[in-house]
């Protein structure tokens, strides 16, 4: 710890820094000879080689300007499979050294980026770092706070946590990881797990051989793997393979990258003599090493598992399969047993034509070439795709540079060879819609024309809904926006589409009056129904009625008791549909304000409280009771509150109670002060 932070001193005081280790030089110690890992196994390194490689520039730390030496390092390599957090944990042997980490996102990039003295490139490739100085255990943890953790400066940041927050994988990046053994003064080791995060960095593709191809000798074969393998899994004495029909004896094995890393995608084997012409396959076995080949995560090819090559020595790679195409495709994939030299191919795509029911121009042809400028598979590019149904033919000729196709034992492949491919129609997922429109429900039908060969509909609803027919027919019962797609598909082409609905038919009758009125005032009604309204129908129960949308003001006259009145309002759309909607009005028989002269609180519903009579146009209103004594008994704001003639639920007597009530007149805002006397009788 001692060291880095003398190293940030120097950086800061502007002066160049040197250390006194050796440069790595072990596999694994570099981030070009990183070893591969998965997120099923335990990583031990037992030992940690003394040597450095140089200055990493950290982002998050001290203004993004601190430089930390990857000290005695490890790196590892991993791939996101499914995207999400990744939680690891790093178990020093000694739990009183230092560990320290940083992960890197080197997708697409020469994995030395890492040492970049550009802040910006350092920010784009960072994910996630813990350079503590804190000794034990480190790694990511739920628990932690922050994705970057920086070395002790003094006075700043002492014991900084030993655990980051877990960075959030992409699915498909690809990663380093370095961890440094700081504490350099031992080679004591750890052990590296990964679990407890959403992300996975295990594949779950099952390592199988994908393809054999043989060398023009025919005394070497090239096994193509389907996915990334151990080196340490291939047996030194090439006996995890074996050769049907046995015409000659495997002699050695080679994995590509071995010498260099630890992880090999292909191997070549080299047989004691070359084999004849004929066709023969290559299996897994297992060898003295008490297994096959194995991947990353140590999951092994199944014994038996095989690819067959056939052995052409002495003849040109004829014309061998074309990989079936695709909905409306641009590109033609041709594939051929033996390899081809690509500075043989025409790249104006001169070396084919191709024939059908509709014309196809190529555009250009290329190859995926390897390290010697071969390969087995041949790319055509089309002016433009082709997107109508038919048989085609793609046939060899003599391209603009002279020649056909060579492949690697320089044999041209005569001219006129051909092979057939098909296309499908692309479809189309536009649909009709009728939308009707009705009073209580509205009904939507969507229809699909079903051309060029669809057999396959689904539907999606904007709530969830779906259907797998072709035509579709839903009731709705609510309004508003609604959204409707399709996905269609023939077999090979699939298409989708989208289209948006609006139900504004809805319909409600509503409006807002008085419930309860006083004789002689005036009563105002206010629509406000709901929907696209052509025509309002009032009718007030008082004789009158009106067809404006809001009517004119209504009196209702003076009665010697209560009176109700039944409004209506009916409103109608242009479907037509129509709606109603009612209201009650309670016209009292007077709106005097008045305090009774007695009362008689005995339960029989007569004059069984005090309380000011109808005070409907009273605000600010104050009510109180005295007893004879001038001990206030009652007093309210609310003079719908009443008084039973008890005092916390104990029958006063019988006798004089005097009142005072104070209110504003709500139509002249005049106050009114008032006081008298109630017999209570009982």
């Amino acid at each position: 710890m001692f060291l880095r932070t003398l190293l940030l001193l120097l950086l800061f005081g502007g002066l160049a820094y040197t250390n006194c280790f050796s440069q790595c030089t072990t596999l694994g110690q570099t981030p070009q000879t990183a070893f591969p890992v998965c997120g099923s196994s335990v990583f031990t390194q037992n030992t940690v080689p003394i040597c450095v490689n140089g200055g990493i520039l950290v982002n998050g730390c001290t203004g993004d300007g601190a430089v930390y030496e990857d000290q005695n390092p490890y790196w590892y390599k991993f791939t996101c499979f499914k995207g999400g957090t990744l939680v690891f944990n790093i178990v020093p042997h000694n739990l009183g050294d230092d560990y320290d980490w940083e992960i890197f996102d080197v997708t697409g990039r020469d994995p030395a980026i890492v040492f970049s003295t550009d802040p910006n490139t350092i920010k784009a490739i960072f994910v996630v770092c813990n350079w503590s100085g804190t000794t034990g255990k480190t790694g990511t943890s739920t628990l932690a706070a922050n994705l970057s953790e920086c070395a002790t400066i003094p006075g700043t940041n002492p014991n900084p946590p030993t655990y980051s927050k877990p960075p959030n994988l992409i699915q498909g990046h690809n990663y380093l990881l370095m961890i440094s053994h700081f504490s350099g003064d031992n080679q004591s080791g750890y052990d590296l797990s990964f679990g407890g995060g959403t992300a996975s960095i295990t594949d779950t593709l099952p390592p199988r051989f994908a393809s054999a191809i043989p060398n023009c000798a025919g005394n070497k074969i090239g096994l193509k793997l389907n996915k990334k393998m151990q080196c340490s899994s291939l047996s030194n004495d090439a006996s995890d393979f074996k050769l049907t029909p046995a015409l000659a004896t495997i002699t050695s094995v080679a994995g590509n990258n071995c010498q260099t890393g630890f992880d090999m995608d292909s191997v070549i084997i080299t047989l004691s003599n070359p084999l004849p012409n004929g066709t023969y396959t290559i299996s897994a076995q297992t060898g003295n090493d008490e297994n096959t080949l194995l991947d990353i995560c140590s999951n092994f090819v199944p014994v038996g598992d095989s690819a067959v090559f056939t052995v052409l020595a002495d003849k040109p790679v004829p014309f061998d399969s074309i990989t079936p195409v695709g909905c409306s495709p641009d590109t033609l994939q041709l594939v051929f047993k033996k390899n081809i030299q690509c500075s043989s191919i025409a790249p104006n795509g001169s070396d084919f034509v191709i024939s059908g029911p509709h014309p196809v121009t190529i555009k250009s042809a290329f190859a995926n070439c390897d390290g010697n400028g071969l390969s087995n598979i041949i790319f055509i590019k089309l002016a433009s795709p082709i997107n109508l149904a038919g048989n085609y033919q793609v046939t060899l000729v003599k391209g603009s540079d002279g020649n056909t196709i060579i492949d690697e034992c320089d044999l041209e492949t005569p001219p006129g060879e051909s092979l057939n491919f098909t296309t499908s129609d692309t479809v189309s997922a536009a649909f009709n819609a009728q939308l009707q429109l009705g009073c209580k429900a509205d009904t939507l039908v969507l229809t699909n024309n079903s051309d060029n060969g669809v057999n396959f509909w689904q539907w999606t609803f904007d709530d969830g809904t779906k259907f797998l027919i072709q035509d579709v027919t839903r009731i709705y019962k609510d309004y508003g926006n609604k959204t409707a797609s399709l996905l269609v598909s023939n077999g090979v082409c699939t298409d989708s589409s989208l289209q948006a609905f609006v139900l504004d038919n809805q319909l409600k009758a509503r409006f807002t009056g008085p419930s309860i009125l006083c004789p002689n005032d005036k009563a105002i009604f206010v629509d406000s129904s709901i929907g696209k309204i052509i025509s309002w129908n009032w009718y007030f129960g008082n004789g009158y009625s009106s067809t404006q949308e809001n009517p004119p003001a209504q009196v209702y006259g003076e009665f010697t008791r209560e009176k109700y009145y039944p409004v209506r309002l009916v409103v109608e759309n242009s479907n037509p549909c129509y709606d109603t909607s009612y209201l009650e009005v309670k016209v009292l028989y007077n709106c005097y304000i008045a305090v009774p002269t007695a009362f008689t609180p005995n339960g029989d519903g007569t004059n069984d409280y005090l309380y000011p009579l109808n005070a409907y146009k009273a605000k600010d209103l104050e009510f109180r009771v005295y007893n004879r004594w001038g001990q206030l008994v009652f007093e309210t704001k609310d003079w719908t509150r009443k008084w039973d003639g008890t005092i916390n639920g104990v029958a006063q007597a019988s006798g004089v109670y005097a009142w005072y009530l104070s209110y504003t007149n709500t139509d002249n805002g005049q106050q009114y002060f008032q006081k008298g006397t109630t017999v209570l009788i009982r």
